[in-house]
């Protein structure tokens, strides 16, 4: 039996949690999720209660079992407290803020670039170095921050780039120079 799936998940004052079949949509003061949970498992709530077991014990219902447990708990903790990514830019005259619906970055390049905000997801932007990504749904949040870092990559040698805070980048030595060996 899966420990992760045998966990029940605690729906909180505010949320309401609607099963039907397999579809399942949470609501909370922070947005409403939706998932649709593969044939094989089932879930049941009971006072305040939710709870994912599967119908089989196959190799496949095994495998799906603790996923589809996670993914429902982080709905219910997303539309209540919500998630958030902090991103960091590094590099002379690298910087970023919001117009309007896009995310403008100014990562050295001979063009500013334009990310579009997508649905569901606010950014901030302190002091035009520090980007903070939120939203209720964790996999589109780690997306987005995912996307807005491989933009500029940050790179071994000066460390320039986008990174996640508290994120350490292996830093490479360079060339020696040229007559410094003597010859």
């Amino acid at each position: 039996m899966s420990r992760i799936g045998k966990r029940t998940i605690d729906v909180s004052k505010g949320v309401t949690v609607d099963v039907q079949g397999l579809s399942v949509t949470v609501k909370g003061p922070k947005g409403t999720l939706h998932h649709q949970m593969p044939s094989g498992l089932d879930i049941s709530q009971k006072e305040g209660k939710l709870t994912v077991t599967r119908q089989q014990e196959t190799r496949e219902g095994r495998s799906l079992h603790g996923v589809n447990q996670s993914l429902i708990n982080n709905m219910v903790k997303g539309v209540t407290d919500g998630f958030a990514k902090d991103l960091e830019i590094q590099g002379v005259g690298f910087k970023a803020e919001v117009k309007g619906k896009n995310l403008q970055l100014n990562l050295g390049f001979s063009h500013l670039i334009l990310f579009p905000i997508p649905e569901g997801i606010q950014i901030k932007v302190t002091n035009q170095t520090a980007v903070t990504i939120e939203g209720c749904d964790r996999s589109l949040v780690g997306q987005v921050a995912a996307n807005i870092r491989e933009l500029k990559m940050p790179e071994p040698y000066q460390g320039k780039g986008i990174r996640y805070k508290g994120e350490i980048i292996v830093r490479k030595v360079g060339k020696a120079a040229a007559g410094a060996a003597g010859g």
